[in-house]
């Protein structure tokens, strides 16, 4: 048998791999498209027919309005805090909260910024330790001291928020917070990452999957009953649903051994039936503008695949062990859906080797060589249909950004498609290195900035 029958086999025999995994994940992709559609369809011929619809400005002030508690773990963040902060009190104002701010003994950069803040809404919490350690165990001595807080000075937070020091917050924010948990125990908003226009492929990725999955895959999730990730910002939890959460950990509410504590936070509450919200809403009437946490997501190759492989390492391989297949068949489902990452780099790596040797064949056989290129019927027929919910992800996916960032930025997502797969590809393999290591979970950050011009509301 000559080289170029066996260079053929193994692209067929790559393809068919990668056609049957595709088309799995493409029917499970298209099952998630369909619940929206049909749920968007219920919901305009149902409720909005007979409500009005909800603005966050106009939304009715809460029941029993409290003290929102809010929560920014900290390390090597000198270069974002005082602005993160300072953005933070001009737009939340004279509204009742609290921002417990976590920093390193070895961290003076952080520790001088923070010490620039004079208001007393700004209590800065000095672990006893040296970092970095996780974020979730900052986390937690946060939640020690907002209690000790709580003992001196005789009151309750009525929710904990969640954010990052180079978080731009929404100025309607808190107040929402202050609706809605009364009705969920756990309120999370959608984030939208801000635009980089030096990075408008690598960062760019981010805005491409967060209008996505924080415009349709979590309201999936809240429709078929499946638990709320939390993203980590933008989020509100109900002081006795976090107390309770901390009486099952032995005081600790956050999983100081976790890579992705607010993604598993998420289905820890789920899974003692604290009720989830994920509310999608805008700011004012006429305006689409939505209530949203924004913030600046990795610039470059290297910061992106670390952040990425964290989050994949957290979810999809550690996420397995710690969290199993508990739940109803829409719980299963959508763990299923976060945990198969791994996979999809592999059936990545698959389609992209078949296509190369494929192109190289090609070229061969123009340049005269005796190249026999044969694809069966099967892997014919499964190519084609491929290709065709391919065309309908990616008109999804256009559909989304578009929705969220203009069209611009919506025809880019279509070739962005290919960044976000070789950083995912890279990502995987980071992760499952770190995972097989058994190396400690540590905060591996990037290095972030604010912005320095803020977007319109």
């Amino acid at each position: 048998m000559s080289l170029s029958f066996v260079v053929a086999d193994i692209a067929s025999e790559l393809a068919l791999f990668a056609a049957a995994g595709f088309l799995l994940f493409a029917l499970d992709d298209l099952a998630v498209d369909i619940v929206y559609l049909v749920r968007r369809a219920w919901r305009a011929t149902t409720v909005y027919t007979r409500y009005p619809r909800a603005f966050a400005g106009t939304l009715a002030r809460p029941a029993r309005p409290g003290r929102m508690a809010v929560f920014i773990p900290a390390w090597d963040e000198g270069a974002v805090i005082g602005a993160m902060l300072r953005a933070t009190l001009e737009r939340w104002g004279a509204a009742d909260y609290l921002l417990y701010v976590g920093f390193y003994p070895n961290d003076p950069a952080t520790a001088a910024a923070l010490g620039k803040m004079h208001d007393p809404r700004v209590r800065p919490v000095q672990l006893p330790h040296a970092g970095p350690t996780t974020k979730a165990d900052c986390l937690n001595h946060l939640y020690a001291a907002l209690a000790a807080d709580e003992a001196r000075e005789g009151w309750s937070a009525k929710a904990v928020v969640l954010h990052d020091s180079e978080d731009l917050v929404h100025p309607l924010e808190i107040a929402l917070f202050d609706t809605l948990v009364e009705r969920a125990a756990l309120v999370q908003l959608p984030v939208l990452p801000l635009q980089s226009r030096g990075s408008r492929w690598v960062s760019g990725h981010y805005c491409d999957e967060f209008a996505e999955s924080h415009g349709k895959e979590m309201v999936v999730r809240e429709a078929i009953g499946a638990s709320i990730p939390l993203a980590g910002v933008g989020c509100a939890i109900e002081r006795k649903a976090l107390t309770r959460l901390a009486e099952r950990r032995g005081g600790q509410p956050f999983a100081a051994d976790c890579l992705t504590e607010d993604y598993e936070l998420g289905l820890r509450l789920g899974e003692i039936n604290e009720g989830a919200m994920f509310v999608r809403i805008p700011a004012h009437p006429g305006s689409r503008a939505l209530v949203a946490s924004r913030g600046h997501f990795p610039e470059t190759l290297d910061a992106a695949v670390r952040q990425k492989a964290r989050w994949i390492g957290g979810i999809a391989l550690a996420g397995w062990d710690r969290l199993g297949w508990r739940g109803g068949l829409g719980e299963r489902w959508m763990r299923m859906r976060d945990r198969r990452g791994p996979l999809a780099a592999l059936l990545l790596v698959a389609g992209y080797g078949a296509a190369l040797l494929w192109l190289q064949m090609a070229l061969a056989h123009a340049l005269g060589a005796p190249v026999v290129m044969q694809v069966s019927p099967l892997l014919a027929f499964l190519l084609k249909l491929n290709l065709a919910l391919l065309a309908w992800r990616l008109f999804v996916r256009l559909c989304f950004v578009t929705a969220a960032y203009g069209i611009g930025e919506g025809l880019r997502s279509l070739p962005r498609t290919v960044v976000g797969n070789v950083i995912a590809i890279l990502a995987v393999r980071r992760a499952i290195a770190h995972h097989v290591s058994g190396r400690a979970a540590q905060w591996e950050k990037t290095a972030h900035i604010f912005p320095a011009a803020e977007p319109a509301q």
